[in-house]
Parts: C-alpha cells; structure tokens; sequence
C-alpha cells in the first residue's frame, strides 16, 4: 500500500513540475525510472552480508532476552512453591529479588530494542552505508542514463534533476497570492 501511494505522490510531483516548467517539449523528453526496493536488498551482496550480521546480532540480543525471562520465572516459580513456608522477612528479600530481576530484565530490554538503543544503533550502523552506496548508484545511472527522474518504490531514495525544481516559482507565485 505505501508503494503506490509513493508511487501516485511522485506522479502528481511530476505533473505540478510538468505543468509549472509550461514547457511541451521539455514535458515530451522528460525519462523517468524507478527502482524496486526488494530487488536491491536481494541482489545486493553489501546488503545481504549487512541483514545476516544483523540476524545474528538480533538472534544473540534473543536469546540473552530469554534466559533473562526463563531466570525471572524460575524464581517466582521456586517463589511460589515455598511461599507458605517462608517467614515474612524471607517473603520480602525473595518478593524484592524478583523486583530487582524484573527490572534488569525491563532495563535490557529497553538499553538494547528501545529507541535509541543497541539495535536500532547497529541497524543504522549496517546501513547507512549502504543506503549511502544506493543513493549515488542511482544518482550515477541517472546522470549517466540521461534519466531527469529516478524514484525508489518503498524507500525514500531517489534521484530528481535538480534543473526541475520549481520551488522557487511556487514561493514567487505565492508572494503574489498574499499581495
């Protein structure tokens, strides 16, 4: 879904900079393309090797995660087992321990998936590189293919000539409005 709207978001950018340059001939010549998103994270070698070091990354953040839990349950179960027994004072250092891991297990998982954390870090790490590389291949393709505008179906890559920018003319237009 966010595709096409993508997609009809640059068709109507192209037809306000089509209708504002008033210029046919220029609006005949105009080469367009557009580049699959999918394709490139499955042909990309960079981008493989990038999503598997991250899998494996994510898998280990896991299964910290989860033996992090399996601890946390294991003591209330161990808790709960001998709660009857247990004199008051044992109930609150065994109640204030499950506390305390609680919230270890809350403060690393927050420090490594919440915002701003461990993976979103490496993710960026890992990618921004790439999306990087991405970005100039299509700028490259553009200039080298004569293409005056390259859009990317799911991301926010792309590439617009930068003699199609009619900014300017708008902000001018609308000065005129407010006159």
């Amino acid at each position: 879904m966010r595709s096409v709207k993508t997609f009809v978001i640059m068709l109507l950018v192209l037809a306000a900079a089509l209708l504002v340059t008033n210029s046919p001939a220029r609006a005949q010549s105009l080469k367009i393309g557009y580049v699959l998103d999918t394709a490139i994270q499955t042909s990309y070698k960079a981008w493989q090797r990038a999503n598997d070091l991250w899998e494996t990354e994510r898998k280990a953040w896991d299964a910290e995660g989860q033996n992090k839990q399996q601890e946390l349950q294991d003591m209330i179960s161990e808790y709960e087992k001998q709660r009857l027994i247990l004199s008051d004072e044992k109930k609150k250092e065994r109640e204030a321990a499950i506390r305390t891991k609680q919230e270890a297990l809350d403060a690393y998982t927050r420090q490594i998936y919440g915002p701003g954390g461990t993976a979103e870090r490496k993710q960026e790490e890992l990618l921004t590189p790439l999306t990087e590389n991405i970005r100039k291949a299509i700028e490259a393709v553009a200039n080298d293919g004569g293409y005056d505008i390259i859009f990317t179906m799911q991301s926010n890559l792309g590439y617009i000539r930068p003699t199609l920018d009619v900014t300017q003319k708008v902000l001018e237009y609308l000065e005129r409005l407010d006159k």
